[in-house]
């Protein structure tokens, strides 16, 4: 009997489940429970200050029904939050499209237009909540605040008495007051009006913050500081206070105190990354660099799971050499997170400055497939470029990464350096003035403006003044004494040069362009021995400076001192084996030598090193093609290497296209490498002649003297070019014209090859 009773029971409660259940998946199908659900979980977060997850949850809400107003406004208001403006005003103004009366919305679009500096239309909206609810208070003080940016001060303070006066209990209304009544210079008005904030909302913290930022522009230090202690008294787990008395001790020039604070605050906020991040910061901001370096690498082991301290960390070891430890960190990070683009983008560098440029830039070609308008990306890849010898990519990775960051000021300085190097004193122009509007106190972008100047032949007046300019906002720094030194050369004042040379040298021994214009300065007034014992003695001074035994190699070179010259030569190569210009030099010497297979030795070495470096495959071409008789064919295989690495390189193509079109090479393949190395060298005369011959061999005439009387023009001593249009001239039946080309060439070089073919052209004429 109790067994047949029971049974009942069992169905009776599987029934109610089973309703239960059908009800749940019945609400969980209904949006508008759905939506409400997400919309109520981010109001959680919000009050949590969990801004991220809030609108994770309102956009959520929003994937259900995209006209869900509230869901608008309050991921709006997590994007104000978030430091997200436009996102905010986007969401804001969608709100007001679905709900014109929401007061609340067109306030805060009013107050987000009138930080833009947009008070008219800020007023606009102002306006529009004040015709439908004359008695708004929030749109007062709104049209308070756009009457004080028109400098409208009296009427500014009577809308905000008004606004006041509708809600008299609203603190953040008094602490509007005070502001305008300090800029009105109604000063007494306004600490009362900060004092009754803070009575109005005693256990808030910001009043208390506005009242002690109020007493430190009165420089009633003392009196902000006990706000900051009641701030924290109020409220010991917010970090704002504690780093606003930080700011006060600094001010003050007590950065015990400063110190003591954010000792505090570290161990009272553990958790918090401002808290346990402000010490390192503070001792790096004080020039305690050791200290910075020891708190930095104990807290980043406190906490491990905090990336942004860890690539700080990595950066300040960057920074102080510490490179194999920055590399094992960043190690790390890629370790956890392959595709860690910044991690990808510190990894390249370091391989950047292990001389590995030509590894680096698949990592970097990576980093930006997936973050491609990151500056410090491209800015890397142009490094790596410009160590590689592809000056075109170089110069796009540059100039991209100052278009994505203006003040990436590298990026700046590299793009002037390429500007220099060019002879463009437009980009050079461009780039200074981005560098003063920028970093006004840095010397670099009035020794490039004056740079300009110099180039224009604008008055000596005009380039001293950016160069005094330049010495004033940074007197210790060696680049403005460089650049008046070199001025001063150009002047004959040759005691000056040497002075402001040597001035650039104390304040930075290894200046390598203080270091060459000092020794210029001896050679024009010919003073050799002068030039050889000033640049021995900076050696002496700094002897790891590859760049410094290569200036005193080269120097022992043009006095013939052959044998000195190569132990410098070789020093250099010895403390940077990617010391180009070392190699360059030293091969020149062994050349004159007469050792030029010491020479293709080593650029064999070289290209050992530097196996993806394409500078080395030149540079060994171009001595095989000088060689007596020239190794044409070896030469050609190498600039074939050169462009399978870098298929744009102009120097490799215009070369191989030369060798091309001389030993019975494919003529249109010859062509498109002539016409790539033209594209990149457009002022070039040689490329002009190169792509002129390549179309001569095509039986395109007409370009080919276009060319080619550019090219003459520009290089007049050049026989070849002479001999080219000649062919070129008698190719249209320009007989007279071709006549004279072929004297002229005959007459520059008369015991060359040129010459040779020249007179034979010449005899084939005179039978025509």
């Amino acid at each position: 009997m109790k067994n047949k009773q029971a049974r009942p029971l069992v169905v009776l409660t599987i029934s109610v489940v089973m309703i239960a259940l059908a009800l749940v998946s019945g609400c969980s199908r209904n949006p508008n429970v759905r939506k409400q659900k997400y919309l109520e979980s981010g109001q959680r977060y919000m009050a949590q200050q969990k801004y991220r997850e809030a609108a994770i949850q309102f956009s959520n809400a929003l994937q259900v029904d995209a006209r869900f107003a509230e869901a608008h406004y309050q991921l709006a208001q997590a994007h104000l939050k978030l430091g997200n403006f436009p996102t905010a005003y986007a969401e804001l103004q969608r709100t007001v499209d679905l709900q014109p009366d929401n007061a609340k919305a067109q306030i805060d679009l009013g107050n987000l237009l009138l930080a833009a500096g947009k008070a008219d239309d800020a007023k606009s909206h102002a306006e529009l909540v004040l015709q439908k609810d004359p008695k708004n208070a929030d749109a007062h003080a709104l049209m308070a605040n756009v009457m004080a940016s028109k400098n409208d001060a009296e009427g500014a303070l009577k809308e905000m008495q008004t606004a006041i006066q509708l809600a008299p209990d609203r603190a953040q209304l008094y602490e509007n007051l005070a502001v305008l009544q300090a800029r009105a210079k109604q000063t007494p008005d306004a600490e009362a009006s900060l004092k009754k904030a803070v009575e109005l909302d005693p256990k808030s913290v910001r009043p208390l913050l506005a009242l002690a930022g109020f007493y430190q522009l009165q420089q009633r230090n003392a009196d902000a500081e006990e706000q900051y202690r009641k701030a924290i008294a109020i409220d010991p787990k917010a970090f704002l206070p504690r780093a606003l008395m930080t700011r006060l001790y600094l001010l003050e020039h007590k950065n015990e105190q400063a110190e003591q604070v954010l000792v505090e605050a570290k161990k009272q906020l553990p958790d918090d990354p401002q808290a346990y991040r402000a010490l390192g910061d503070f001792y790096l901001a004080t020039g305690q660099r050791d200290k910075a370096m020891a708190e930095f690498a104990a807290v980043q082991k406190e906490h491990p799971k905090d990336l942004a301290l860890k690539k700080n960390y990595i950066e300040l070891l960057m920074q102080s050499g510490r490179k194999d430890e920055a590399g094992q960190l960043n190690d790390e990070i890629l370790k956890a997170n392959p595709k860690d683009v910044e991690a990808q983008v510190v990894g390249a560098q370091l391989m950047i400055d292990g001389g590995k440029a030509a590894d680096a830039i698949p990592q970097l070609e990576t980093a930006l497939k997936t973050e491609p308008n990151n500056p410090q990306a491209h800015y890397a890849l142009g490094v790596a470029a410009t160590q590689t010898g592809d000056g075109a990519r170089a110069e796009k990775e540059f100039r991209d990464a100052a278009r994505l960051n203006p003040k990436l000021q590298p990026a700046q300085k590299s793009l002037a350096g390429i500007a220099l190097a060019k002879g463009d004193m437009d980009l050079l122009k461009t780039t200074a003035e981005e560098m003063i509007k920028n970093w006004p106190a840095m010397p670099d972008g009035y020794v490039y403006r004056a740079t300009v100047a110099a180039a224009q032949k604008q008055n000596d007046k005009v380039v001293e003044a950016d160069l005094q300019k330049a010495i004033e906002v940074a007197p210790q720094s060696a680049l403005g004494y460089e650049r008046m030194g070199m001025l001063r050369l150009s002047q004959k004042r040759y005691a000056e040069a040497i002075k402001f040379e040597e001035q650039a040298l104390e304040h930075n021994p290894r200046s390598v362009a203080a270091l060459e214009a000092l020794m210029a300065t001896y050679l024009t007034q010919k003073q050799t021995d002068k030039a050889l014992e000033r640049v021995s003695a900076q050696v002496k001074a700094v002897p790891d400076s590859s760049a410094f035994h290569t200036i005193l190699g080269v120097l022992q070179f043009e006095v013939k001192n052959y044998p000195a010259a190569e132990a410098s030569l070789q020093k250099a190569i010895d403390l940077d084996k990617g010391n180009i210009q070392a190699y360059l030099a030293l091969s020149r010497l062994q050349l004159i030598q007469g050792s030029p297979d010491k020479a293709a030795g080593d650029w064999e070495k070289w290209i050992q090193n530097n196996p993806k470096d394409v500078r080395g495959y030149i540079a060994l071409a171009m001595l095989e093609e000088g060689r007596n008789p020239p190794s044409w064919q070896k030469a050609q295989d190498l600039y074939q290497q050169a462009l399978k690495i870098q298929p744009e390189n102009p120097v490799a193509a215009n070369n191989l296209a030369y060798l091309m079109l001389e030993h019975n090479g494919n003529p249109d393949v010859a062509l498109t490498l002539a016409q790539t190395a033209r594209r990149a060298m457009p002022d070039l005369p040689s490329s002009a002649d190169t792509l002129a011959w390549a179309y001569y061999k095509k039986g395109i005439y007409g370009l080919s003297i276009e060319l080619l009387e550019d090219a003459t023009k520009k290089v007049p001593g050049n026989p070849t070019f002479h001999y080219h249009l000649g062919l070129a001239y008698q190719k249209q039946g320009r007989q007279s014209d071709a006549r004279t080309q072929l004297e002229r060439a005959i007459q520059i070089a008369p015991d060359s090859a040129i010459g040779t073919e020249a007179r034979k052209a010449l005899q084939d004429l005179g039978k025509s």
